[in-house]
């Protein structure tokens, strides 16, 4: 069975002003991979609460980040061949997709599609509970691109067999 992509975001805060700082995917062969955003200078909210989730500071987002137009050259060139990916958090991490392509100045060469759209009724009824089981099992650190990613992906995978 091919497994759908499931694309991550980790942003800087909610609301106005806030941005992409990590972006992670799970691919359809299940490995997961996941990059750092070194911010522009005109990014500068940051909410603390946000940080206290992610436990990504700035500071080391300015260390270890990739700039912007690297990281949307990658998310085109893993995702050009399948042309889509899957987000569980489409209006957020829409918004912040199109601001990273759009400070890029790129086009992305896919499209992002809620994930909701691929789930039966008796998937989205198992859904928490299957997740929240997987979390679990495999002491999943959350709040993180790469493995929340992997979280939908396995989760839906699990919630097809059930």
């Amino acid at each position: 069975m091919t497994l759908p992509t499931l694309l991550d975001i980790e942003a800087s805060g909610f609301g106005r002003g806030s941005y992409p700082i990590e972006i992670g995917l799970a691919r359809t062969d299940g490995s997961v991979c996941a990059f750092l955003i070194q911010p522009l200078d005109e990014w500068t909210h940051w909410d603390p609460k946000a940080e206290l989730l992610h436990g990504i500071s700035r500071a080391r987002l300015q260390r270890e980040g990739y700039p912007v137009r690297q990281v949307a050259r990658w998310l085109n060139d893993e995702l050009n061949e399948i042309g889509i990916a899957y987000s569980d958090s489409w209006g957020y991490d829409n918004t912040w997709l199109s601001l990273l392509f759009h400070h890029a100045g790129m086009l992305p060469a896919f499209r992002l599609e809620a994930l909701r759209r691929l789930l039966s009724e008796s998937q989205l009824e198992r859904w928490s509970d299957t997740k929240e089981t997987i979390i679990h099992e495999q002491g999943i650190l959350r709040h993180r691109a790469g493995e929340d990613a992997q979280l939908l992906q396995q989760t839906y995978q699990r919630t097809l067999s059930l």
